[in-house]
């Protein structure tokens, strides 16, 4: 359905504001809508319903959001912060429309959904066995929106949305699936997830439902509340202070290891050889290169990175890949009463979804939060660029935690990862380009902290040595 003028720029304005859309700093257009059947009763108020619009930008380039929406016949002023519009419906009249996930009126129907298994024409609601079908709570749409939006129903059952759909199956819930058939104790348990199909054949999931870890603690939190302490203290070292993170890190290893090892067994193991290799090493060399045009500044770097990446090409050993989370970091953890949860398995959200599908080797993942441990060190030096004692402390908390991290994933697994320098050389320079690209594009001011690391890796310097 095309979209017109009226409507259209509305939803631009709205989209363009939201942190969950991934086209900032990019010229679009909304040029397509894709409504779906009504979930809510005939004459019910909101009238909601879940829609899709695709969006287009100058270069051509387009993407598909979804942005569920709540029809309100009168204005609603709890509801002011996630007003679209007011237009004509062709349904229903003169009306004020709402992002629908801020509305628990509406949002009920998505739960219930899952929950009932219920089938409309477009849209399949799926539910595991097992779930506890009782689950009714209103929902509370939670603050940390990334690339998606999550609803916590009660303390029970937590609904992730995804914003942007691709089509095809969604790698979070086919992760998530398997391993909780697996009864892995490192994720959140799957409660189910919702499918739609649309004209021209396409399919995709839009949601899904699982296990709400109400009490934990982010990693991203825990790791720069240790950074503080160590600050707060001058004349501490990293293992002298009370918030010490490294036995922490230890435990954070040895629980990714055991999510890969399920991952492989659950999913399906490959061997890489040499033209694999070369492959890697090229997709590596171009997202460098348009990095580079993007970001002038990593130009002087960028012979010296091409460095890293020719090396991975003529690495000459067989490596083992598998599905792995693809998007690690501090951020994709949460510590709970009974240890580490590794969350969002989507994958990197810049990378096309067959992409993200694929087997990659693990010490992506491991480069993933090695890159990680480096920006919770560095954070705080964003206002104290100057500083040389918090400069020391910073390379000290990394260093220490870095290894820690290793030497509990190694425990685990059997193999320590700083084993293979090429691998994790060439995966953390590529995951240090991608935030180089990412933080000009949304936070300007934490340029400095990729551009550090890019500057110690051109310099050859193995990560294990450096924050």
């Amino acid at each position: 359905m095309t979209v017109t003028e009226a409507f259209s720029q509305p939803l631009h304005d709205y989209i363009g504001q939201q942190r969950w859309f991934g086209g900032k700093g990019r010229r679009f257009r909304v040029t397509e809508r894709t409504p779906f059947l009504w979930l809510s009763a005939e004459d019910e108020r909101p009238a909601f319903r879940i829609e899709l619009f695709a969006v287009v930008y100058d270069n051509g380039e387009s993407d598909l959001y979804q942005v569920p929406l709540a029809y309100y016949d009168d204005a609603q002023e709890h509801l002011v912060h996630a007003l679209i519009g007011a237009w004509t419906e062709p349904e229903l009249g003169e009306v004020f429309v709402y992002d629908a996930l801020h509305d628990h009126r509406a949002t009920k129907h998505l739960l219930r959904g899952i929950l009932d298994q219920r089938e409309v024409e477009g849209l399949s609601f799926h539910r595991l066995d097992d779930v506890d079908t009782t689950i009714d709570a209103p929902s509370l749409l939670l603050p940390v929106e990334q690339s998606n939006s999550s609803l916590a129903y009660g303390e029970e059952a937590l609904l992730k949305v995804f914003r942007k759909v691709a089509p095809g199956h969604n790698p979070d819930i086919e992760i998530h699936r398997e391993l909780t058939l697996q009864k892995v104790e490192h994720v959140a348990e799957l409660y189910g997830w919702i499918t739609a199909t649309w004209e021209g054949g396409h399919t995709a999931d839009l949601a899904m439902l699982q296990q709400f870890l109400r009490t934990a603690t982010d990693g991203w939190t825990l790791a720069l509340t240790s950074v503080r302490d160590l600050y707060a203290e001058a004349d501490l070292h990293a293992d002298e202070v009370g918030g010490d993170f490294a036995a922490e890190a230890h435990r954070l290893g040895a629980a990714t290891a055991a999510v890969h090892a399920y991952m492989a067994e659950g999913l399906g193991e490959v061997q890489w050889g040499h033209r694999q290799l070369e492959v890697l090493a090229n997709d590596m060399r171009s997202r460098l290169d348009a990095a580079v045009e993007i970001v002038p500044e990593l130009g002087r770097y960028a012979p010296a990175l091409r460095e890293a990446f020719d090396e991975l090409a003529a690495f000459d050993a067989s490596v083992r890949a598998h599905r792995i989370h693809g998007d690690l970091h501090l951020g994709q953890t949460l510590r709970t009463v009974k240890g580490w949860k590794l969350i969002d398995f989507e994958g990197e959200p810049a990378k096309p979804l067959a992409e993200r599908l694929e087997p990659d080797s693990p010490v992506r993942d491991v480069a993933g939060m090695l890159r990680s441990f480096d920006y919770a060190a560095a954070t705080l030096l964003v206002d104290h660029p100057h500083d040389q004692q918090i400069a020391f402390r910073a390379r000290e908390w990394a260093q220490r935690n870095r290894a820690a991290f290793c030497e509990g994933y190694a425990e685990e697994s059997g193999g320590d990862p700083r084993d293979q320098d090429v691998l994790i050389r060439t995966y953390e320079t590529d995951k240090a380009v991608y935030e180089v690209v990412y933080e000009s594009r949304n936070r300007p001011t934490w340029l400095p902290i990729p551009l550090a690391a890019i500057a110690r890796l051109a310099r050859s310097d193995r990560p294990e040595d450096t924050p």
